[in-house]
């Protein structure tokens, strides 16, 4: 208990109150977009699945799930040590990553309100479900005596600005991967509940839902541009974005282990089998996917893994030391990143076109 509390005591914008983590690589970006190209897009291409999809949003299946029950209301000061600290880690960066993803959809859904009704409407329920799942999240840190204040990470976070196109590959990939990473997770714990240490788990099968029907509105939106799937650079963007998201994915996960440990879980394994079920899943959507079968696919990810866990980039960027000493310091590290890196981008990828009737 005396590592745990001493290490949290530190970062307080006021008592109870966490100062959110330092801004890096791996923590969740907030981001802005091209409001107006967002508007003009011509939505005909895939329109009937866009209101199918938005029919479900607006079916609000979970409305009910986000309720705390009993189980909630105890003490959880047995938590403790290296578990608190990585439990509460996750519910960090889950919040934030939640709340980023609310104040983009919320800002798309009034900038489209007279502009785009169908796309506004959509991003309206996507916007309540972010909000409602980062409320829950920051009530569960509240268990701990700690909570994030949302509306300074509103005014404080750098927004990183994302062409409409960008965003839309980014998005579908990162709810099909938090589709995947929740309910791997839960059924685990579903068969080892001995790790099931507080009961936000069990919210993991429904929640992950949510996570799904999103991805399937960015998929109709993405098939309905015919720009971002049906020629060369299309095929050239898809790979980079998947390879992108594995790859900070392996990063996260490889250097956030203790979590998964707590868990019951072999952080590689878990890794492995996340990256593999969304590339498959991502056939639905893009023109090609990545190979992940490749003897090399994911050898060489996590030596990306290993140069940012063992040489730390970051903690050479916010060190003290001058500007030329750091450039040097971190040249080397980057070049083997992006050799690496290229390395896995040139392995021949599937062609998702032809294999997408076989994508169940």
């Amino acid at each position: 208990m005396v590592q745990s509390n001493s290490a949290l005591n530190a970062g307080f914008l006021k008592p109870g109150v966490k100062a959110p983590v330092r801004e890096t690589l791996l923590t969740p970006r907030f981001y802005t977009t091209d409001f107006d190209k967002v508007a003009q897009m011509n939505l005909s291409d895939d329109e009937k699945e866009l209101r199918a999809v938005v029919a479900e949003l607006k079916a609000d299946y979970n409305r009910h799930h986000f309720i705390r029950d009993d189980e909630f209301k105890q003490s959880w000061e047995c938590i403790d040590g290296q578990t608190r600290l990585a439990f509460i880690d996750f519910l960090e960066r889950s919040c934030t990553s939640e709340f980023s993803g609310f104040l983009l959809f919320k800002e798309l859904t009034r900038k489209l309100k007279n502009r785009s009704p169908l796309l506004s409407e959509a991003f309206e329920y996507l916007a309540r479900d972010e909000a409602r799942h980062a409320g829950f999240i920051n009530k569960a840190m509240a268990d701990f005596n700690l909570s994030l204040d949302l509306g300074y990470l509103t005014k404080n976070r750098t927004y990183t600005f994302f062409p409409p196109e960008w965003i839309i590959y980014t998005v579908y990939l990162s709810e099909k991967i938090g589709y995947w990473r929740y309910i791997i997770m839960f059924r685990h714990l579903e068969q080892r509940p001995g790790y099931q240490y507080y009961p936000l788990f069990r919210y993991f099968e429904n929640w992950c839902q949510d996570e799904n029907r999103h991805g399937d509105f960015f998929k109709a939106l993405l098939r309905s541009q015919p720009q971002l799937w049906d020629n060369w650079k299309a095929r050239l963007w898809a790979r980079f974005f998947l390879l992108s998201v594995f790859a900070t994915h392996t990063l996260t996960v490889l250097e956030r282990g203790n979590f998964y440990k707590s868990l019951g879980i072999d952080a590689r394994n878990y890794n492995i089998q996340v990256i593999e079920k969304t590339n498959e899943t991502s056939a639905r959507a893009f023109p090609v996917i990545l190979d992940t079968k490749h003897p090399k696919f994911f050898p060489l990810l996590e030596r990306c893994s290993n140069i940012n866990f063992r040489l730390r980039l970051m903690d050479i960027k916010y060190s003290d030391k001058p500007k030329i000493q750091k450039f040097f310091l971190k040249l080397p590290l980057m070049l083997a990143v992006t050799f690496y890196m290229l390395r896995l981008f040139i392995i021949k990828p599937i062609d998702a076109e032809a294999i997408r009737m076989e994508v169940h």
